[in-house]
């Protein structure tokens, strides 16, 4: 059954199923606006996440083709997944922030298997094991390449500009960027009051920037060609103090439930992060790989039940609070390491 939340002051938030993920689902919210129903994300692309996505929709008596925009937090495929369906059925415009649609751009126009090359050389060099990269150089020369995620979504037609309040007829939703989880994400500030009159300034659809129960994943951006030594768990944790000091009244995230005391939750988070890099400081006590670090780091399962895809994931987390110690001047590679390892100073 098609689970619709009202939020009231014109907003609601609609349960989209995400396909064999332990998330479930992404809350994609529907914005009442002087020109048409406005979505904030839209949920993985697939036929059972569309059914229901259409169904909620239809409970607030909206059919796809009215839908007159849609505000993308970033560009993971449970976010923007169903841009281009949305787009297919309504014309409706898309935005996203540039270093995001940046991200669509690349990957529609990579050649085939690039993404892969790049990845098995990325867990090569921060000391992945063979028998992990062997998978990745399977799936490369069979050509088994056209499966990733997020090839239909659309490709954005607005940009987010930060700072500003995106053109929504009636509405005050000010765009905040809050780069980490990846390099575009943006959270919106709907700077109106509370419905509810809660106390503080209105609300704000987080995205995966601030989630009541869940730390987002913060691994390095996914940019082959990104040499610049991009610091994600600096950006993220800055991104955090700044949504911290808005004061809204509530936050609508893209999964989980809504909350208030944002304050409170950022806290939580910078806390958590605090602690985690103290742990890995004390980890690397002696000379240990990216990879290495991830083996001995606490995740929600043992190393050994983690599956193939999600230990990319946690290497990727490893290396972003590795760069962040590193910034910090509390780690440094050790010289003349192949596959680089890192030790506390």
């Amino acid at each position: 059954m098609t689970q619709v939340t009202e939020h009231g002051g014109g907003v609601w938030s609609l349960r989209v199923p995400i396909p064999d993920n332990p998330l479930g689902h992404t809350l994609v919210h529907v914005l009442d606006t002087d020109r048409g129903p406005v979505l904030v994300d839209t949920g993985w692309d697939d036929p059972e996440s569309w059914a229901e996505l259409t169904a909620g929709l239809g409970a607030l008596g909206i059919a796809a083709r009215d839908v007159h925009g849609v505000v993308i937090t970033h560009h993971h495929p449970d976010h923007h997944g169903l841009s281009g369906r949305v787009r297919e059925e309504s014309g409706a415009w898309i935005a996203m922030h540039a270093a995001d649609t940046a991200v669509v751009r690349r990957t529609r126009e990579a050649e085939p298997g690039t993404w892969l090359d790049y990845l098995a050389r990325k867990l090569a060099a921060v000391g992945a094991p063979e028998d992990h990269l062997a998978p990745l150089r399977a799936a490369r020369a069979s050509g088994r390449t056209r499966t990733l995620p997020g090839l239909r979504s659309a490709l954005p037609d607005r940009e987010i500009v930060p700072g500003e309040l995106l053109d929504l007829a009636g509405r005050r939703l000010r765009a905040v960027w809050t780069p980490g989880h990846t390099p575009g994400h943006v959270c919106l500030h709907l700077e109106e009051e509370h419905p509810a009159r809660l106390p503080g300034h209105g609300r704000l659809f987080s995205g995966d920037h601030l989630l009541p129960g869940i730390s987002p994943h913060i691994g390095l951006y996914e940019d082959p060609d990104d040499a610049t030594g991009a610091d994600p768990l600096g950006d993220y944790l800055d991104s955090l103090e700044r949504i911290g000091r808005l004061g809204v009244a509530e936050v609508l995230p893209a999964h989980q439930y809504a909350f208030a005391d944002a304050a409170g939750r950022v806290r939580e988070l910078l806390d958590h992060h605090e602690e985690r890099l103290t742990g890995l400081l004390a980890l690397l006590s002696t000379p240990l790989t990216p990879w290495q670090l991830a083996e001995r780091m606490e995740w929600n399962r043992p190393w050994d039940r983690i599956p193939h895809g999600s230990r990319n994931i946690a290497v990727s987390e490893a290396e972003a609070h590795v760069r962040r110690l590193v910034k910090l001047g509390r780690a440094e590679a050790v010289a003349g390491t192949d596959p680089v390892t890192y030790i506390a100073v």
